[in-house]
Parts: structure tokens; C-alpha cells; sequence
């Protein structure tokens, strides 16, 4: 037990602080490994379920879109009824749709069951991070926050391991029952190791706020996806843009004039909030793009099993979780303005040279990727996680995660649609004129994925060798391009966040600890001090 502040007791678990990490990083690592795992599944479910690659990118999307869309709204419903009562229900509400998506029989119904579990992960993920900075005293809350962002970075590795194993003994299908089993543990886990937080003082909760940021991410990603699989220009795309641009008008409009928005729009005039904002949502569009495309390479290029696969990244998590325990030292001696770019920059440099990889290139030039990635990612994850829960106070504390969630699976959602969407169009356009001769179902076949394409060959004998070439060419011609991408967008990430991040941490709490109204040109602004320590706490 620790004293709160006055004479409140904190109580934190049967097994204290620890257990309360160890139960809330076990949801965080079963959402996100959720976002990832299928990715290595993506090349059988191409040929089981004669999936194209819009179809692909929508398995993976479906759950990244309805967690980023609703993540805000259920951090505020957690800050008004109880953080670990939401996260237990979402555990549940996950493993159902879970274990449904074990026997879709189409791709239409595994996107429904995809979503379910999307919205369960969206009820979980903000009281993970949430409970850790609630629970925390403030001398651990930085550890505790390096460490649950360690765990969302290599959550991902962990994830596609156990999925590569699971696909070596059975089909695809057994994803989703695993999934489901270890959402019950989480539940329990839950229960026993942690307690119920909440806000001290409940604020009513705002329905305008929560319905148009969910219109505003989940329009912008199916715009992006539909416009890259059937024109920018098609009616679909065009509309949903026009609402998602709507959306963020009204977000913007409510949230300046409502006494209780969901997330103040001012908040991203404080500028560790918007460079925090920035830098986590760019890495997560380049590490879930990467892994929706760098996995199929590592499969159909390299030839490696699922398993293989999954090993070949594990050099990621092993440079992100020991970079990002350093990370908050780092972030005390240079600063954010410092340490993010830096992070972001590594990212880029991974990226770009993928972009010099071709068909013939080996695990070794892959490797170097891997590990310039990895630290940029563990510099990123932790000092962009900080910056954004530092900006709002103890009673914010669910919303504060539910943003630096909604960033991360924004970015997963955006940059799965937009590397696909590149990774896709770019294929399409490279595959060799030599198609045309073909069946038209078989040629509509290589025209779907790359998967199907070289499936396809295996059963044409001489001829299909050249056309396995063919297909291998034009999925390197669309990975190269998809990497270009994502450098150039890290790289302008990079410039924003040396111009925005603040150089130093200054309190601005005042004596109380309660956050001080700023007075700035653009109106009041809310800062805390990262020495506010806790929740109220109800057992």
C-alpha cells in the first residue's frame, strides 16, 4: 500500500504495482498482436477464401478501424464507470467475435467478425495504459509507461510468433480460438491483479464528440481503400472523404463549444500533446503498413513458412524493449524535440532501405532494416506515449489513453489502407503483359495477390516459372514503392516534431497539483504537471 495524496489510501492489487502491469500489458499484448498476427495468415487466406487484395486489406483494416474509431469514445465511458469494468467487458465482447470468426466460410462474414472484435479491442485497450498511470506513484509512472510501451511495439512480434506456430500444425482458423481462450485469461487476470479506477469527477458523457471522430476515421480509411481499389474519382470514395472532412468540422465546432468535449480541440495547441500525437501515430503507419506487406515478402519472396517468418522479426522486439526502458533518461537529459526526431528519422532510414531491396535479396539486407527500424520505434513509443498522458490530469486519465490509443490505431488503420492500397495498385500495373494468355479466372487470380499469382505458376510447369518471375517482380516493384512512401511521410513526421516538441518538461501545475489554465493567443489551454499522481480508486 501507498499513501495517496491526503490521506486516501491507494490500493493496487494483490500483487501491487507489478501485477497490475502484468495484467494490464496481457490485454495490451492480445490487442495488439490481434492487429498483426493475421497478417502472416494473409497469403492462405488469399487461396482458402479466393481473397483479392482489397478483400486482404480489409480483414486487416476492419479491426484497425473500428478500434481506432471507437477507442475515444470508451475511454470516456471508462473514465465515467470504471476503467477494469470496461476492460473486462471488452475482453469478453472479443473472445464471442473471436471464436465466431473461426468458422467464417467468406471473407464478407470474417470482415463482420474482424470489426466485432475491433470494437472488443476499442473497450479494452484504453484502460491498460489508463489503470498503469492511475495506479503508478509518480516516481514509477515513467517506467511503468516505457514498459507498456515496450509491449506495444513487440506485442506485434509476440503475436505473429504464436500465430506462425499455430499455422504450422493447423489452418488460419486456429488464430481466432487462440484468441479467444486468451481473452477469458486477460479477463481474469483483470479481475484479480488490478483495481477499478475512475474519474474523481465525472463529466457528462459527450455524444457529438464520440460520433463524429468515429465518422472521421472510419470514412477517411474506407475512402482510402476503396478509392485505391476502384479510382480516386468513384462516387464511394469522393463521399467518403466529403463526410470524413465534415466529421472533423463538427468535432472541431462541438468540441469549442461544448463545456465537457470528449477531447478539447485546444488540447493539440499544447505542444508535447501534438508532437506526442504526431510521432505515434506516424510509427504505427509504418510498422502495421510494414508488417501487412513485409510479411508477404518474407513468405512469398524468401519462401519462409509462417513460423520462419514470424522468428525473422523477433530482432524488432529485441532492440525495442531494452531502447525503450532508456528512453524516458533519454527523454530528462535532451528533450522530446530531440528524441523524437531522432526516432523518427531511424524509422525512416529502415524504411528507405527496404526501398533498395529486390527479388534476389537475401535475410541479411532485410536484417539491417529490422534493426535500425527497431530502435527508432523503441525511442518513439515510449516519449510520444508520455507526451500525450502528461497533457491532460489524473481525472482525464482514460481519455489520455484512449488518444494515444486512438493515434496508434489511427496510424495501423491508415497506413495498412494507404501501403496496401500503393503495395496493391503498384502490383497490378508491374505484372508482366505474358498474363493475358491466360485462363481469364487464373489470370484474374494473379491479378488478386500476389499469393494467388504464384499459386497460380506452380501449376503451369515450365511456363509457370517465368510467370512466378513475373509476379515476384511486381510485388517487389510494389513493396519498394510502399516503403518510399512511408520513409517520406516519417521523414515530414521528423520536421513537425522539431518544430513542435518542447525542448524541456515545464510544470505548470500549480501548488495544489491541480492543472493551471495557460493563457496563449489561441484561448485557454489545459497543462498538467507529470508529478499529478492518482485516480480516485473505488475497490
Amino acid at each position: 500500500m501507498k499513501p495517496a495524496i491526503g490521506d486516501t489510501p491507494l490500493r493496487v492489487g494483490r500483487a501491487g504495482t507489478r501485477g497490475v502491469l502484468f495484467a494490464m500489458c496481457l490485454s495490451l499484448v492480445l490487442v495488439v498482436a490481434s492487429v498483426s498476427a493475421l497478417n502472416l495468415a494473409l497469403p492462405d487466406l488469399a487461396v482458402d477464401l479466393d481473397a483479392s487484395n482489397s478483400s486482404l486489406t480489409w480483414i486487416a483494416d476492419g479491426y484497425t478501424v473500428a478500434l481506432a474509431a471507437l477507442v475515444l469514445p470508451f475511454g470516456a465511458l471508462g473514465d465515467l464507470f470504471g476503467r477494469r469494468k470496461m476492460l473486462i467487458l471488452g475482453n469478453l465482447v472479443f473472445g464471442a467475435a473471436a471464436l465466431f470468426a473461426a468458422f467464417a466460410d467468406s471473407t464478407t462474414h470474417l470482415i463482420v467478425w474482424r470489426v466485432l472484435m475491433g470494437i472488443g479491442a476499442a473497450m479494452i485497450m484504453p484502460g491498460t495504459l489508463s489503470t498503469i498511470t492511475s495506479v503508478f506513484p509518480a516516481d514509477k509512472k515513467d517506467r511503468g509507461v516505457a514498459t507498456w510501451s515496450g509491449f506495444a511495439a513487440a506485442g506485434a512480434i509476440i503475436g505473429m510468433l504464436v500465430a506462425g506456430g499455430l499455422l504450422e500444425q493447423w489452418t488460419w482458423k486456429s488464430i481466432f480460438v487462440v484468441s479467444a481462450a486468451t481473452s477469458l485469461v486477460c479477463a481474469l487476470a483483470a479481475l484479480l491483479l488490478a483495481p477499478e479506477t475512475r474519474s474523481s469527477t465525472p463529466e457528462p458523457f459527450d455524444r457529438g464528440g464520440s460520433v463524429t471522430t468515429a465518422l472521421m476515421v472510419g470514412t477517411l480509411v474506407y475512402g482510402i481503400i476503396e478509392g485505391s481499389d476502384r479510382g480516386w474519382t468513384r462516387p464511394e470514395a469522393l463521399i467518403a472523404f466529403g463526410v470524413s472532412a465534415l466529421a472533423l468540422i463538427g468535432y472541431v465546432a462541438l468540441g469549442l463549444r461544448s463545456r465537457h468535449p470528449i477531447l478539447d480541440p485546444r488540447l493539440f495547441l499544447l505542444r508535447g500533446f501534438r508532437a506526442g500525437a504526431i510521432a505515434i501515430m506516424a510509427q504505427f503507419m509504418a510498422v502495421f503498413g510494414f508488417f501487412f506487406v513485409g510479411l508477404q515478402f518474407l513468405q512469398l519472396i524468401l519462401g519462409y513458412s509462417p513460423l520462419r517468418s514470424a522468428v525473422a522479426l523477433v530482432p524488432v522486439a529485441a532492440v525495442v524493449l531494452p531502447t525503450s526502458q532508456i528512453t524516458p533518461r533519454l527523454v530528462r537529459r535532451l528533450g522530446c524535440k530531440v528524441v523524437l526526431p531522432v526516432g523518427l528519422l531511424c524509422l525512416a532510414g529502415g524504411m528507405f532501405w527496404l526501398t533498395l531491396l529486390d527479388a534476389g535479396s537475401g535475410y541479411p539486407a532485410f536484417l539491417v532494416a529490422l534493426v535500425v527500424a527497431g530502435l527508432g520505434i523503441g525511442l518513439i513509443g515510449s516519449a510520444g506515449t508520455s507526451s500525450i498522458v502528461d497533457s491532460l490530469g489524473p481525472d482525464r486519465q482514460g481519455v489520455a489513453s484512449a488518444m494515444n490509443d486512438t493515434t496508434r490505431e489511427v496510424g495501423s488503420a491508415v497506413g495498412i489502407a494507404i501501403m496496401g492500397s500503393v503495395f496493391s495498385s503498384q502490383y497490378r500495373s508491374a505484372l508482366p503483359d505474358s498474363i493475358r494468355g491466360l485462363p481469364a479466372d487464373a489470370a484474374e487470380t494473379v491479378r488478386h495477390s500476389a499469393a494467388g499469382g504464384l499459386q497460380v505458376a506452380s501449376h503451369l510447369g515450365e511456363r509457370g516459372l517465368q510467370l512466378a518471375d513475373g509476379v515476384r517482380d511486381a510485388f517487389m516493384n510494389g513493396f519498394t514503392d510502399a516503403m518510399s512512401v512511408i520513409a517520406v511521410i516519417l521523414t515530414v513526421a521528423a520536421v513537425a516534431c522539431l518544430v513542435f516538441a518542447p525542448a524541456r518538461h515545464r510544470s505548470t501545475a500549480g501548488p495544489d497539483g491541480e492543472p493551471r489554465t495557460g493563457g496563449s493567443s489561441a484561448g485557454n489551454t489545459l497543462l498538467t504537471d507529470e508529478s499529478v499522481k492518482t485516480d480516485a480508486f473505488i475497490n
